[in-house]
């Protein structure tokens, strides 16, 4: 299976400068628990870094931060960690593992963001083939129950 095909399209990116709040505000009304810090020297969003609602917390309101002086670029985790859509589910997990994250920033060909995978992405379609499997099983055993007859 490849990222292309289990990965989010719609990412909510946003640039260094913002300030936490008005991040932490965007990732309220997106709903989503992360933002992808872009930028846009040819058109195309080229991520620079990646900010979480636990990067928030933990180098912010942890240590007593202004989430209104402070700007993402200044608690982005970066160097940013990702993968292209023609990767395969394996590839993206050892990618997570190797780098200790549970999202990767997906880039199309031309480098540019295309889509966000997560591990619960990668959990949902682990789950799905192994149901899948689990029919398979169970088939196999119909079917040798029919032919002994």
């Amino acid at each position: 299976m490849r990222i292309a095909d289990l990965c989010t399209r719609v990412v909510v990116s946003t640039q260094a400068t913002v300030s936490v709040r008005d991040a932490a505000e965007a990732m309220r009304q997106h709903h989503v628990g992360a933002l992808v810090v872009v930028e846009k020297p040819n058109g195309e969003r080229i991520p620079v870094g990646v900010v979480t609602d636990r990067d928030i917390v933990m180098a912010v309101v942890a240590t007593g931060g202004n989430p209104d002086k402070l700007t993402l670029g200044q608690i982005m985790s970066r160097p940013v960690v990702t993968c292209t859509e023609s990767e395969g589910l394996f590839a993206a997990i050892l990618t997570m593992r190797e780098h200790g994250v549970r999202r990767l920033p997906v880039l199309n060909a031309k480098g540019g963001l295309a889509g966000m995978v997560s591990a619960d992405d990668i959990y949902g379609a682990l789950g799905a083939q192994m149901v899948d499997l689990g029919e398979a099983l169970t088939r196999e055993e119909t079917r040798e129950m029919q032919e002994r007859r």
